[in-house]
């Protein structure tokens, strides 16, 4: 039998789990998929590890003991303090901050950590480094004892999966200051006394070793199960398109993401860089998206509403649908206003301008890659609960001025699935991290 592997999707709005087999052509045929809200907040920890396990204990026994691999993605940016054994420190200071929180206080002491090293993500108010210096203020203040580990979602997690915290993937931490390119942590950022807090950095797709004892049985997996270093969600949700050469993918989920591989590393303000498998993934990420439209609107309502739509007919509003003050990109502003009015009587009207102002903030994005240097578009592949609507899809490839395919079925779960048996199988089961 072929082996299996379980991809872990931690998103803005619920965990999605896909167990996942190899098809003898190095792809992943998906076998079960399976999602749940969170069973608390969006930033309690706690609530990761127990929708995990949750999800994997409704698959079939049989199929769980022939498990082989697991990855996990997680929002890149969301960042918390553990102790050195992965416990959580008490009150706030327990809750992680999420990737959309800005600390433009945090700014300028970013900036200087960063300075020297060219455009750095992590040089941002809304970068998980301005998030870390807000959380280790408050654990100072606190009086929370020196011996913190500062670890994004996904890291985290897979600490529990190891029992060991040591470890962090690269993409999920360059928005804390790794340089992907030099290999190494940004500006002055290694040398500040806190720098022990910082995670030993892995490749996406590095194995590091088997499950704990305690994690397999919780999860019911064999204990043979390696652990596989992920990624970001979106980057995730990249690996399961398998975009081509002229493809871009836009993944309209609670946020809106813009990726697309380049033949070397893009910077600027806002943007993104991840290795994947030697080639280079550029973008990046909206605080917009469809996550808004559920503040006025059930999925339902979306979906009977869209159908009123005429894409052919602009409704001449210009809305800014974010949804709180502050984006990332393709403008890096954490004091942009959202704009949501004029709100016309009819819903269909007022839905149709929503999905106008998150079509123009995807122009935008695609507009400001290529004018960094990204390479031209033949395309752009929809992944997400947004690509379902097709009326918003008409909407795009109208903005855009290329074909526009959606692909709601591919999901970033399935992108780890993917991620976990090309490890599995590349590596033969032997363990690449030092422990």
């Amino acid at each position: 039998m072929s082996p299996l592997a379980l991809g872990l999707d931690l998103g803005s709005s619920g965990l999605r789990l896909a167990l996942a087999e190899a098809d003898g052509e190095g792809k992943a045929r998906l076998l079960i998929e399976t999602s749940s809200p969170y069973p608390g907040s969006f930033n309690q920890p706690t609530a990761w590890r127990q929708g995990l396990i949750a999800l994997a204990q409704q698959l079939p026994a049989e199929l769980r003991q022939r498990v082989a691999a697991i990855a996990i993605d997680g929002t890149s940016g969301t960042l918390l303090l553990c102790r050195p054994d992965g416990s959580l420190l008490d009150g706030a200071l327990g809750r992680a901050l999420p990737y959309h929180q800005a600390c433009p206080q945090q700014l300028p002491a970013a900036a200087e950590l960063c300075a020297g090293t060219g455009p750095s993500p992590a040089a941002s108010a809304s970068g998980s480094l301005a998030r870390a210096l807000q959380l280790l203020q408050q654990a100072h203040q606190t009086g929370a004892g020196p011996e913190l580990l500062l670890r994004h979602q996904a890291d985290w997690l897979m600490g529990w999966l190891l029992a060991d915290w040591r470890w962090g993937e690269e993409g999920n931490n360059l928005r804390l200051g790794w340089d992907l390119e030099q290999g190494h942590w940004a500006g002055s950022i290694a040398s500040q006394p806190w720098a022990p807090a910082l995670p030993t950095i892995q490749a996406s797709g590095t194995v590091l070793g088997p499950l704990a004892t305690a994690s397999a049985l919780a999860l019911g997996l064999p204990g043979s199960c390696l652990v596989v270093a992920g990624s970001t969600d979106a980057n995730a949700a990249i690996l399961a398109a398998d975009p081509q050469e002229g493809d871009g993918v836009t993944v309209l989920g609670t946020t809106m993401v813009l990726k697309q591989f380049a033949a070397s590393p893009i910077r600027g303000p806002g943007l993104s860089c991840h290795r994947i498998a030697g080639r280079w993934l550029v973008g990046g990420a909206s605080n917009a998206g469809a996550g808004v439209l559920r503040r006025f609107y059930t999925d339902a309502q979306i979906t009977e509403l869209s159908r009123q739509i005429d894409p052919e007919r602009p409704t001449g509003l210009d809305l800014l649908p974010l949804p709180a003050p502050g984006e990332r990109f393709p403008v890096d502003d954490p004091t942009l206003e959202p704009r949501l009015e004029p709100r016309p009587v009819s819903d269909a009207l007022y839905l149709q301008a929503l999905l106008e102002g998150l079509t123009l903030i995807e122009a935008r994005g695609w507009r400001r890659l290529g004018e960094l240097g990204a390479p031209p578009l033949r395309q752009v592949i929809t992944l997400g609960g947004g690509a379902r609507n097709p009326q918003w899809r008409q909407l795009r490839q109208r903005a855009l001025g290329i074909p526009v395919r959606n692909r709601p079925g591919l999901s970033a779960a399935l992108g780890m699935a993917r991620l976990a048996l090309q490890a599995q199988a590349r590596m033969g089961g032997s363990v690449v991290a030092t422990r």
